[in-house]
């Protein structure tokens, strides 16, 4: 009985040895390594999964996985193939969950399930969520993911309901609604892009209910869960005032999206339009570059250069820190109007809206301007290589990736294997954010380091 017993016991504490191993070596990773590591397994399991042939309608590439995979961890939406005609129910189900997973991101589920089991969360797992979201100091983190998980819970499934009545009444058939109206409200809420319908939504163009639905829920993922959990405690009677960071959210939104409406309404292919579908497409499409949720109902191969070189902008700028979209952040692009603002006038405080910007932040924004703006340089510089398409559609491409819009000009399908490669990577670094895939390669442990004298620097 006991040499039975033996091998089973071996067996356990081999597992045991290499969970305690594995254990000890994410406990040594920095926050930003964490996430990095985390979000490149997710990416790996799902790419797994995705290259599994029986969650195909027809064959496709590993690398055609490997991108559709990144696209949806990401949440940009940018594809090589057709989701609907290359993947069956469980492979559309298994993307979906990708997106979802991408969107909230992996640590608050994680956390979430930890909570769930009334078990204390790890100075670890705070310091990784407060990188992730860029949360402020003070933030009661347990409070932040509760109203994460149901926020989103409640979204998805008031923009499914109405989404499927919608489909229903576009004459898609109700067994099809079902399922494309979930598929759409989380790809809409997680700001992914990633559709259902080869043409994305520009069979739906003149559908205003559809893209009333549609904007709202990437507008309430794009506006960040600092934004929902700060609205939330005001209207709770938790607190008396609303945050800067959420005025500073609220206004620049706010000026962008009309600008971008403004600017889509007068020019081409919006002009083609009435003037009541007119209006909601151009705002559509203001909001579907500024939130990053790639979707569109006008041919993007279609626009004309500068409001090609326009809506590259809003991509560049992107939402609001600790949402689902991506980009710069429009508090970031705040920081640098202030930082500018100040230098103009004379001030040596960097001051906005009367409030008095924290020094670490003005370094962390102007980082993240300069790397953000470095890397699409270098992206474009790189596809310029690898592609032989027109500069102003590698550009588009390149601002898509890494601001995870998914917004593209037609050439992401005949992209070659290395420019895939490129956008792929591209695409990972834009979820994880220039600053934590920056750190978490120079970052060295801290030196105390002895300056002898100060030289002026001549700018």
């Amino acid at each position: 009985m006991r040499n039975e017993l033996e091998p089973n016991v071996a067996k356990k504490s081999k597992f045991g040895s290499l969970y305690f191993k594995y254990r000890k070596f994410i406990l040594k990773l920095s926050p930003q390594r964490h996430l990095i590591f985390g979000f490149a397994l997710y990416t790996f399991i799902g790419w797994m999964l995705l290259s599994i042939p029986y969650l195909h309608r027809q064959p496709t590439s590993m690398l055609d996985n490997l991108f559709t995979t990144t696209s949806a961890i990401s949440t940009t939406g940018l594809v090589t193939v057709s989701l609907s005609d290359t993947y069956n129910a469980i492979g559309l189900t298994v993307i979906a969950l990708l997106v979802q997973i991408g969107g909230i991101g992996y640590m608050t589920m994680g956390s979430f399930l930890v909570m769930s089991r009334k078990n204390k969360m790890s100075n670890h797992q705070v310091r990784i969520l407060t990188t992730e979201f860029s949360l402020p100091e003070g933030l009661e983190i347990k409070d932040f993911i509760r109203s994460i998980i149901v926020f989103t819970l409640v979204a998805e499934t008031l923009g499914a309901i109405a989404l499927y009545f919608i489909f229903v009444d576009a004459n898609v058939p109700p067994s099809f609604a079902i399922w494309s109206s979930i598929f759409h409200s989380i790809s809409a809420f997680c700001t992914a892009g990633v559709g259902l319908y080869n043409d994305s939504l520009e069979s739906f163009a003149s559908n205003i209910p559809l893209n009333i639905v549609i904007s709202v829920l990437s507008l309430l993922g794009s506006l960040g869960f600092i934004v929902v959990t700060d609205i939330w405690s005001r209207f709770s009677g938790k607190t008396n005032k609303i945050s800067f960071t959420t005025k500073v959210i609220v206004l620049i939104l706010s000026i962008l999206l009309i600008a971008g409406t403004l600017m889509f309404y007068f020019k081409e292919p919006a002009t083609r339009f009435n003037n009541e579908n007119r209006f909601i497409t151009s705002f559509f499409q203001s909001m579907s570059a500024l939130t990053t949720a790639g979707f569109n109902t006008i041919p993007i191969s279609n626009l004309s250069l500068p409001l090609l070189l326009f809506t590259i902008f809003l991509m560049y700028i992107g939402a609001s820190p600790s949402g689902t979209a991506g980009g710069l952040k429009t508090t970031t692009l705040t920081a640098i109007i202030a930082i500018m603002w100040s230098r103009l006038r004379g001030d040596k405080r960097v001051t906005f809206m009367g409030k008095l910007i924290p020094i670490d932040r003005l370094y962390a924004a102007t980082t993240a301007f300069i790397f953000y703006t470095a890397m699409i340089f270098f992206v474009t510089f790189l596809l310029s290589f690898t592609e032989k398409f027109s500069f102003s559609a590698i550009l588009f491409e390149a601002a898509s990736a890494l601001g995870t819009v998914g917004l593209s000009t037609g050439i992401t399908g005949d992209l070659s294997s290395w420019g895939k490669l490129l956008i792929i990577i591209t695409m990972f670094i834009g979820r994880l954010g220039v600053i934590t895939f920056g750190i978490s390669i120079l970052a060295r442990k801290k030196q105390l380091t002895i300056y002898n004298e100060t030289e002026d620097l001549a700018v």
